[in-house]
């Protein structure tokens, strides 16, 4: 079954077309949110949430627009706001982060980084609205344009969140091979 046909079943209320959908874009969909998150059991439970409010929501999702770029919406900003009200910190095994650092997250973020630690450091100490940004822009691809839509923001808006998590990534990253350096020598 295509994306088409499961939004159509969807609509009409058939629950094969959410099981279609679930099966489509779940792995993306718990990427986005636990890079967000930071958090696999909260990325669980923001994904199965966004996809329980879509099957409920359904008559208000217009069959003629794509359908994956409203779930991302949807997972992401559902992300920022449980990554928020949570406010946790969670530790992860570098085997999670290289999977998903390798799963579309830019080289360049991995060569200014000497491991997969310091940049999952520096990402830890992003805000949630930040970490949205850059999970937005360099893992899903999305342009400045594309993400003002999608996040119902200003652009200007997002050009903002985007140079501010860009500067403290780079800030946290130079200080962490500053640290490093003087470490070894």
């Amino acid at each position: 079954m295509n994306e088409r046909d499961a939004v159509d079943r969807l609509k009409r209320g058939d629950i094969s077309g959410l099981e279609a959908l679930v099966r489509m874009h779940q792995t993306r969909s718990l990427r986005v949110a636990y890079l967000i998150t930071r958090d696999a059991h909260l990325a669980e439970d923001v994904v199965q949430s966004t996809f329980l409010r879509l099957y409920e929501k359904r008559a208000l999702f217009d069959p003629e627009r794509p359908f994956g770029p409203w779930l991302m919406r949807s997972v992401t900003n559902a992300a920022v706001k449980a990554s928020t009200r949570a406010r946790r910190n969670v530790s992860f095994d570098d085997r999670a982060w290289e999977s998903l650092l390798d799963a579309g997250q830019p080289e360049s973020m991995l060569h200014r980084a000497d491991t997969v630690r310091e940049v999952r450091e520096a990402l830890a100490e992003l805000s949630p609205a930040q970490r949205a940004a850059i999970v937005m822009r360099y893992y899903l691809d999305l342009s400045e344009a594309e993400m003002a839509l999608r996040l119902d923001v200003p652009r200007g808006t997002v050009k903002r969140r985007l140079h501010d998590a860009r500067e403290r990534l780079r800030g946290l990253l130079r200080r962490d091979a500053l640290d490093h350096r003087r470490t070894w020598q």
